[in-house]
């Protein structure tokens, strides 16, 4: 009988950092179930990833803003065995708090934070019982201070992280490990969706992201978060000894021209 293969559930798997990790994982020998709200693109991407590496792929609908997606998508993977699980699926808006929408802010707390936390849950225990299992969650750069005209979405991945960091810590012993990936900005359509301006030649790749995240995983004693892109792992360490407020008055500045 052949051996079974590895799954990795991957959530936001409809282009980005998602669509590659999918790739990635499908080249590693690892069957996938991809996870997002269109359909017609985790279609193709399956076809594609079926074509390119003999694994099975399976598409599930996913809305991770609404309450009880992260049970209802438990439930739609079922009995399948999930080896790694990519909270990869997230969403911010650009502009000032005090005209934020109360619904779009609950659906972005909700994507970024109570689902996220919620899958790790759920898919956590069993990878323990198992004694192997690998969580990667994507927080960001924003992660490493406040973010003025982002408050929320800087707030969510703060939480991402620190929530990452301690889960590695409760792993340790138990064969399972998580990690948590803090890109800066990254030509995906995040911009698009958060309604503010990309910065062109300044964007990182979703290969260069996911590259970061494998050779993290892939290190004899792998840590609990890795920041991508050497000019962002210097200025999140260097932001650790500037008084806060040059820091959110920096960070306002290089929002408001376009390069945060």
């Amino acid at each position: 009988m052949a051996e079974k293969r590895p799954t990795a559930l991957i959530t936001g798997a409809s282009s980005g950092i998602g669509a590659v990790f999918a790739r990635e994982y499908a080249s590693r020998g690892h069957d996938l179930v991809i996870a997002a709200r269109r359909t017609d693109r985790l279609d193709a991407l399956a076809a594609e990833i079926t074509s390119a590496h003999g694994v099975k792929v399976r598409v599930i609908a996913s809305d991770l803003s609404v309450s009880g997606a992260a049970k209802r998508l438990a439930t739609a993977v079922g009995k399948t065995s999930i080896d790694v699980l990519i909270n990869n699926s997230g969403w911010g808006h650009i502009g000032a708090f005090a005209a934020e929408d109360l619904d779009g802010m609950a659906n972005e707390i909700n994507v970024n934070i109570v689902s996220l936390t919620q899958l790790s849950r759920l898919f956590v225990a069993p990878m323990i019982e198992r004694g192997r299992g690998t969580i990667i969650n994507i927080a960001s750069t924003a992660a490493y201070q406040p973010v003025p005209n982002m408050s929320v979405y800087a707030a969510t991945k703060a939480y991402v992280l620190s929530f990452t960091e301690g889960l590695w810590g409760e792993l340790q012993g138990t064969g399972v490990t998580a990690l948590a990936v803090s890109p800066g900005g990254t030509a995906t359509e995040f911009f698009d969706v958060a309604g503010g301006r990309s910065m062109g030649s300044a964007l990182m790749t979703p290969t260069q992201v996911v590259t970061t995240a494998m050779s993290a995983l892939d290190a004899k004693s792998p840590a609990p978060s890795v920041i991508v892109g050497a000019a962002n792992r210097i200025m999140a360490m260097v932001g650790r000894f500037v008084p806060r407020r040059i820091l959110i008055s920096v960070a306002k500045r290089l929002m408001k021209s376009g390069r945060a």
